[in-house]
């Protein structure tokens, strides 16, 4: 219930700090992505190298920001990530205001943001199960995952309209104030059952630990290739071919359309699992990842722009739902001790995936057309989502059973 949940106030403290982090990070990157061409004189080139200067760094610190999030404490990691980004982009937002735009000094700044934001994203699993109890996971996931899909609705259009009042520079400035706010946030959280912190030989070695864990949980590991899948073949595709598609299908105004009823599904299905507690969540979870195909086979199949309306709606439906079944159930089996260890291999092995399939689109499409390369595409990732539903490991995995120290019905061997 959200009295019951909103009650406890280290869980406030941390939505707090999430709501004001996630809305000022969904305005960053159209604010940075005008402010270089601004400053660059439209250099594409520089675009470019700004922004792969976050996402090499990102996916590369990925398996040592679990490890070190397990090994020192997620309260910790994320306060020292988050004033660690706060100065980062201030330094941005620093030479962006003040005229002294340089390729390399902004290049190395989001590289920083880059290897903070690695840090980041493991530590934030692994720390909701501390701030809440086990019946409240789903709950806290749902509404967290509210918070983080009306900040990527809401964001981009108040970073544009920022950008177009007042410039780019300033945008990131918020962006910066944001990161630092959620440091005080997060400092006012006092997890309870943090990480056990017991001593380690290495970094290296808590990352190979992780890795075992991650091949022992048969469900944790088919998931991940179903996700690295549907990355591969659904991602690219759409943010790639579906403006041009959308525009030859429904005119000019429809992708703008698409995505704004998508976001409304993404929020509804937040709202419904907020309360709705079904026996299988992960199984649900799989199921419905397949319904993310549907905008891609209907503009394979050439339907027209109220299809592709309807599907958007119950494709972002589907991917909300897919994100809170997932990280509920690996917050709820996965050992506590290695969950941001695992999650951080989850999350490499899945978004790996998505700059190789960026950079196969075009050619595909120029091959084969771009309709035909949506109606394939859109084919495998439902394939893809629903395979793993051929294992009882993720069928008959049960919701709110929370496992401290096991998963998948077996003790947590460390180091086998």
């Amino acid at each position: 219930m959200p009295s019951s949940l909103l009650s406890v106030a280290d869980f406030r403290w941390f939505l707090a700090g999430q709501t004001v982090s996630l809305l000022g990070s969904a305005m960053a990157p159209v604010a940075l992505t005008f402010a270089v061409l601004d400053a660059s004189s439209g250099s594409a080139g520089d675009l470019g190298v700004v922004l792969a200067a976050r996402m090499v760094p990102l996916l590369a610190f990925l398996l040592v920001g679990g490890a070190t999030a397990d090994r020192c404490g997620r309260r910790t990691v994320l306060v020292a990530a988050n004033l660690g980004a706060a100065l980062t982009q201030g330094a941005v937002a620093g030479l962006l205001l003040t005229g002294h735009y340089a390729l390399l000094p902004v290049a190395g700044l989001e590289v920083l943001n880059g290897v903070l934001a690695a840090f980041t994203a493991p530590a934030l699993r692994g720390v909701v199960p501390e701030l809440v109890g086990a019946a409240r996971l789903r709950s806290a996931n749902a509404l967290l995952g509210s918070v983080r899909n009306a900040a990527k609705v809401l964001g981009p259009g108040l970073s544009g309209g920022c950008v177009v009042v007042v410039g780019g520079g300033p945008a990131i400035a918020f962006d910066a104030l944001t990161y630092l706010v959620a440091a005080g946030c997060l400092a006012r959280v006092s997890p309870g059952g943090g990480a056990p912190g017991r001593p380690r030989s290495s970094v290296a070695a808590d990352v190979r630990d992780g890795w075992r864990e991650f091949r022992r949980i048969r469900w944790v590991w088919l998931g991940t290739l179903s996700f690295f899948v549907v990355n591969l073949v659904q991602t690219g595709t759409w943010q790639i071919l579906g403006p041009a598609l959308t525009r030859q299908t429904g005119g000019a105004a429809a992708w703008g359309v698409v995505l704004s009823v998508r976001g409304a599904g993404l929020l509804v299905a937040g709202a419904v699992l907020y309360r709705l507690a079904v026996r299988r969540l992960l199984g649900l979870g799989q199921l419905t990842s397949a319904l993310g195909a549907l905008p891609l086979l209907v503009l394979g199949a050439r339907l027209g722009p109220s299809w592709l309306v309807a599907g958007a709606f119950v494709s972002g439906l589907g991917v909300a739902v897919t994100g809170v079944a997932w990280d509920t159930s690996l917050q709820e089996h996965v050992p506590r001790h290695a969950l941001s260890r695992v999650a951080s291999y989850n999350d490499l092995l899945s978004y790996v995936a998505i700059p190789v399939g960026q950079l196969c689109v075009a050619p595909l499409a120029r091959t084969y057309g771009g309709f035909r390369v949506a109606a394939v595409a859109g084919a495998v990732s439902a394939v893809a989502a629903v395979l793993p539903l051929a294992s009882g490991a993720v069928r008959r995995l049960p919701h709110g059973r929370a496992r401290g120290g096991e998963a998948d019905g077996a003790p947590a061997a460390p180091g086998a």
